[in-house]
């Protein structure tokens, strides 16, 4: 029987007869969650022709691939993308329809996939999706974690992390692929000997192996045949490996690696498991990328012209050393020839320039885990001083050594290993020049460049907001769909009261949605007509939500002081995860909940400010909230964030980006200038200015200012709480610690600009104009450029051909 259901009665006739045939029952006796596993199965069945037609057209044509490394890949959920972007959607939703069902039940049913965090694996998801789209074989390489991150929930305003068991109906889009499993292994030692023609030879006699097997996900593009592969690695036992009487420990040790995402690597086993994680699917990956390559062409000497690996931050850098031992240990490469096939085919994307950001690991925990490994590294090491002696730096060897105090510097190995260093801003990657990498920029400046960042239009803008695409088709045609630089065609009507009108009442359809599922999840009551002010990412000090919880403090605080001071309706929404271990953080998500059940319940002021934490946050929960804010809080201390791309997400939907000139805010404002954004705050070179002079001393806002004193001293004097020590945590850290983050600085230029944001919106016509620009100017920053921008000057990739 064929695959294919192009029309609603050919669809309907093979849906009842595969859900009767796969559970042995009339289809009309069968649950919602087992129609739902059938029709997952018969979509990615369907894609499977189109999977199997691309990985023969790249066989055929010699196509050059990527491989994308990266321990983190948030696609969310799968069942409508697959569905809009095969074109099948309205078939499945009508034919689903005659049938009784509603295709939004079968979207409720799926999880999430819990395979990361925050932006590093959202940012990964939207490169597969325009890799896809754009006909360019590009693949994804990751470890399918059990139990993600973790399920937050707030009891007691506290976060508390349960299991995240999204596999609990199984994953419907995945392909066991048991005969491609790997070896991977760890420990033991390394045996040296030298065989008759004088070559030295290693035999590594490890005292841990694991399987690694393959699990793919097909990658779909929008309205193409390119289908690409998602291979996810989980760890299996190895039989011949389990030592006697340690069977259970071995079991144990095999189940942690691929249990959850960055497990806390804040003891000496927490960075065993989470290099062993690291190790685990690089080992996995390259075999799977050898393998595929011999079966192709003769030789690994090609592989630079034919495969291109990309490694997103430095999670992945042990690809370096890893592909170094398969070509000299495997395949009797010598050292300079494995060298140049290595740094011709890897590239590397840094993430942050903070320095305690840029992974480090023990050279003892590596040695003992990877032994060999570790050889390969202190030779890459001594080489690379040699080659800085000889072009006369040796006096900048301390900045740039991989092997440093009894440290293995991951950032430093994959700037060496690499032929291509970006950044994801034009800001971000201006300061690893300037500053984070400044001596590898003289050693290699060919090798530094700017990518920056991108989301996919089609899951940010198409699928999670039909109402705001209606529009758009209406007003400027359907050439953004494929075209997301044909978004600027909007700015011919920005002026247009009609289209005004009409994207402040979509906005509004918006916020109802969102209202609506903030009643039902958590009982409380929004004023749609109020102004929506979000902010949803990682909880990370830099990103300064406590800035924002603190201004909610002073309007608060205020309205209580001044009876005549009121602001216009105002919710603030924040959604986050902290790390587990992460105490600061979670200090701050409580404040949030302490705050908001202070200003929730207050009779007198809650009619003007409400603040609303939506736990758990994810893909799906930012498909609901992004496109109904009004504001988009953008505010980390200048000079960390290193792009953001919730930023995008925001400003596509038509929001006001409020924040500072970090990240790729800067480009946002270059778009649409500074009168379509509003920007406040100290700037990269003012902060570098009072940290150069060591001149900011945080009681000198406290002690001048009577608005940050009171919120300051709100945090202990039973204002939010009636234990005085609630708070201590963050109190410590802004007056201790001297407000690394710069939060006081800052605070009056941000409560200024959010007075200004109140101005802006009770002018609604001005208002629907500048959010009708930001739409207007965000096509730009579709990852469709980024991609176009990384095949053309880094992978070198052209799309694939299926023509005969």
């Amino acid at each position: 029987m064929s695959n294919r259901f192009d029309s609603k009665e050919v669809f309907k006739e093979r849906f009842k007869l595969e859900v009767s045939e796969m559970y042995g029952r009339n289809f009309e006796e069968t649950s919602s969650i087992e129609r739902y596993q059938v029709l997952g199965h018969m979509i990615r069945d369907y894609v499977g022709i189109n999977w199997r037609e691309t990985k023969n057209a790249i066989k055929k044509k010699e196509t050059k691939q990527l491989y994308y490394f990266s321990m983190e890949f948030l696609m969310g959920r799968l069942f409508t993308n697959n569905l809009m972007n095969l074109g099948l959607y309205d078939v499945v939703k009508e034919g689903l329809e005659d049938l009784g069902m509603d295709i939004n039940e079968m979207e409720e049913m799926e999880s999430d996939a819990g395979l990361g965090n925050g932006g590093l694996g959202r940012l990964a998801a939207c490169f597969m999706d325009s890799l896809a789209s754009l006909n360019l074989a590009g693949h994804g390489n990751c470890i399918r974690y059990r139990y993600g991150l973790f399920k937050q929930k707030i009891e007691n305003k506290r976060q508390v992390e349960l299991p995240d068991c999204w596999l609990k109906y199984g994953n419907v889009w995945e392909v066991w692929k048991p005969q491609h499993s790997v070896e991977v292994k760890f420990g033991g030692s390394v045996d040296l000997y030298m065989d008759h023609m004088g070559k030295f030879h290693t035999n590594h006699n490890p005292d841990f192996v694991v399987r690694a097997v393959p699990y793919d996900e097909p990658i779909v593009g929008y309205h193409t045949k390119t289908t690409n592969t998602l291979r996810l690695w989980d760890a299996e036992i190895d039989e011949t490996s389990v030592n006697s009487g340690q069977l259970n420990k071995y079991l144990n040790d095999v189940m942690a690696i691929t249990a959850n995402v960055y497990p806390d690597d804040s003891t000496a086993e927490g960075k065993k498991l989470r290099l062993k994680q690291e190790y685990f699917f690089v080992c996995a990956g390259i075999d799977q990328i050898i393998r595929s390559h011999l079966q192709v062409y003769p030789t690994l000497d090609n592989l630079p012209e034919k495969v291109a690996i990309q490694l997103n931050d430095t999670h992945p850098v042990l690809v370096i050393p890893e592909l170094m031992r398969v070509l000299m240990d495997d395949y009797n490469y010598e050292w300079d020839d494995a060298w140049r096939i290595v740094t011709g085919t890897v590239a590397y994307t840094n993430h942050t320039v903070m320095a305690e950001a840029l992974e480090k690991w023990p050279q003892d925990t590596v040695r003992s885990l990877l032994p060999r490994i570790n050889m390969i590294i202190e030779e890459i090491n001594r080489r690379f001083q040699f080659e800085v002696d000889h072009k006369g730096l040796l006096h900048i060897w301390n900045n740039v050594a991989i092997i440093k105090e009894g440290q293995v510097h991951m950032a430093h190995l994959a700037i060496v290993g690499s032929h291509s260093v970006n950044g994801v801003a034009k800001l971000h990657s201006q300061i690893l020049v300037d500053d984070v990498m400044k001596e590898f920029a003289v050693l290699y400046p060919e090798r530094f460049n700017n990518k920056t960042n991108g989301i996919t239009h089609r899951r940010w803008l198409l699928y999670s907001n039909p109402q705001l695409t209606s529009l758009l088709e209406d007003t400027i045609g359907d050439s953004f769909k494929t075209n997301p630089e044909d978004l600027e065609k909007l700015m011919d009507y920005v002026d247009d009261p009609i289209i005004q009108n009409r994207f402040m009442e979509v906005k509004h359809q918006r916020k109802q949605i969102l209202a609506d599922y903030v009643k039902k999840t958590l009982d409380i009551d929004v004023d749609v007509n109020s102004i929506f002010d979000c902010q949803a990412k990682r909880l990370h000090a830099y990103k300064r939500q406590l800035l924002n919880i603190f201004c909610v403090m002073h309007l608060y605080l205020r309205m209580k002081s001044e009876p005549n001071f009121r602001i216009y309706p105002r919710t603030f929404f924040f959604s986050a995860k902290a790390a587990p271990s992460y105490e600061l953080a979670k200090e701050i998500i409580k404040l949030i909940n302490f705050v908001a059940e202070k200003v929730n319940n207050d009779p007198e002021t809650n009619s003007f400010l409400k603040v609303v934490f939506i736990p758990n946050y994810s893909v799906s929960v930012a498909e609901i909230l992004l496109n109904a804010a009004d504001v988009s809080e953008q505010i980390s201390t200048a000079g960390k964030e290193a792009s953001g791309t919730g930023n995008m997400k925001y400003m596509m939907n038509g929001a006001l980006t409020l924040g500072t000139l970090d990240g790729a805010n800067v480009e946002i404002v270059e778009r649409v200038g500074q009168e379509n954004a509003q920007i406040f705050g100290l700037h990269v070179e003012d902060i570098n200015e009072l940290k150069h002079q060591n001149s900011y001393n945080v009681w000198d806002f406290y002690n001048s200012n009577y608005n940050v004193r009171r919120i300051v001293d709100s945090l202990a004097n039973g204002t939010w709480s009636s234990n005085h020590d609630e708070f201590r945590l963050i109190y410590n850290d802004l007056m201790l610690r001297n407000d690394e983050f710069f939060v006081l600085a800052d605070f009056d230029s941000y409560v200024y600009a959010q007075s200004q944001v109140e101005q802006r919106y009770r002018d609604r016509g001005r208002w629907a104009r500048t959010m009708l620009i930001n739409i207007a100017k965000s096509g730009y920053f579709s990852s469709d450029r980024t991609i176009k921008e990384y095949a053309d000057e880094i992978w070198h990739l052209t799309p694939i051909s299926f023509e005969d």
